[in-house]
């Protein structure tokens, strides 16, 4: 038995029941499923290529920059314009291509600050139109992220947000407890590291809410995460605060589940091989991928610019002589490919570390 087993689709992007259903399979079996930042159709498929050659479920999801660079760098955004376009194309590309490599994706978007909420809510516009048509929404899921905002306000404003998507039963990540570091343009690099570790009252008082509107919903619980990738012993994650939440959780509820919710691991680059195990049994299904993933990218066309230098030099002309012609070699389909393959070699890496290869 595999996660396709209890999905009713099996393969392209999924929605719903079927995302509630793959998350809890994953809790059941001790695996996460990577989240994957893409910015492009080229990251896209070397995720997808990935997942494929693992038999792996995959998360693909794009952040506000993202999506703004979906649309182009040279739209304007001054009100998120370029954002929500670019996030729009993203996902009609990913929906259009999902299928063909075979595996169930759950298409999100990242991080979603207080000052970027006009950018989710041209998104949920989109959502709702395309379920008018469609009878399900054109994301999967989506992450609002108001953990620097007093905690009072962050649930209420994602309890309405969770109210406008429970009709067309969409998922919702929500983040509470600062992820420490930069990403994207959202820098907590100077916080208190008190703040970087949510406590189980906190974690209650979101589910206690939230259960209310609908189950589709997952928290980014803070245990000391950082974006970014840092020297070993420069960050102290401790995994078994989730554990703690909950245990809190189940017995404040009187739940029949050990692991009543879903949680998510933010700031997943550079963390040890027991820091994901760990993670993972105490109920995590999603871990965030995107520092490593980005220098995997670079490291295969940086090797291919510096092996093939001296045939990118000039369009005609090379060591094997002055009027041999170099397109061959700088054809962008070449060395961009040579992007792709490192980036999925690291996201099979990603695959095996978190137990989600041969899943399916």
């Amino acid at each position: 038995m595999g996660v396709t087993d209890v999905l009713s689709r099996k393969k392209g992007v999924i929605v719903g029941d079927d995302v509630f259903k793959l998350f809890k399979y994953a809790q059941e079996h001790n695996f996460a499923i990577p989240a994957v930042n893409v910015t492009s159709s080229s990251t896209v498929v070397a995720s997808l290529e990935a997942a494929r050659d693992k038999k792996a479920p995959l998360i693909l999801q794009m952040s506000q920059g993202g999506c703004a660079y979906f649309a182009g760098k040279g739209v304007p955004n001054g009100k998120q314009e370029a954002s929500i376009a670019g996030g729009i194309a993203g996902a009609h590309y990913i929906r259009s291509i999902a299928a063909t490599y075979e595996i169930p994706v759950v298409l999100h978007t990242d991080h979603c600050a207080k000052k970027l909420l006009p950018w989710l809510d041209g998104l949920l516009d989109a959502d709702e139109a395309y379920f008018k048509e469609h009878g399900e929404p054109l994301f999967s899921s989506h992450m609002i992220d108001l953990s620097e905002e007093e905690k009072e306000w962050n649930i209420e404003t994602t309890a309405k947000y969770l109210k406008r998507a429970a009709p067309m039963k969409q998922f919702l990540e929500m983040e509470i407890g600062i992820t420490g570091g930069e990403e994207d343009g959202v820098n907590n690099e100077n916080v208190d590291n008190n703040s970087l570790y949510t406590q189980p009252e906190d974690i209650y008082d979101i589910y206690q809410t939230l259960s209310k509107i609908s189950p589709l919903f997952s928290i980014a619980a803070g245990f000391g995460n950082v974006h970014g990738v840092y020297k070993p012993g420069n960050v102290n994650l401790h995994p078994e605060l989730l554990d703690k939440h909950q245990k809190y959780v189940k017995e404040k509820t009187g739940s029949k589940e050990d692991k009543p919710v879903f949680l998510v691991f933010h700031g997943g680059s550079g963390s040890t091989k027991k820091e994901y195990t760990d993670a993972i049994g105490y109920g995590v299904v999603k871990v965030n991928l995107d520092t490593d993933l980005q220098y995997a990218y670079l490291t295969g066309i940086r090797d291919y610019v510096l092996n093939k230098k001296d045939y990118i030099l000039t369009p005609v002309g090379n060591p094997e002589g002055e009027d041999k012609p170099n397109k061959k070699y700088f054809d962008p389909r070449v060395w961009v490919r040579e992007g792709e393959k490192t980036m999925s070699a690291r996201v099979q890496e990603g695959l095996v570390d978190f137990n989600t290869a041969n899943q399916l």
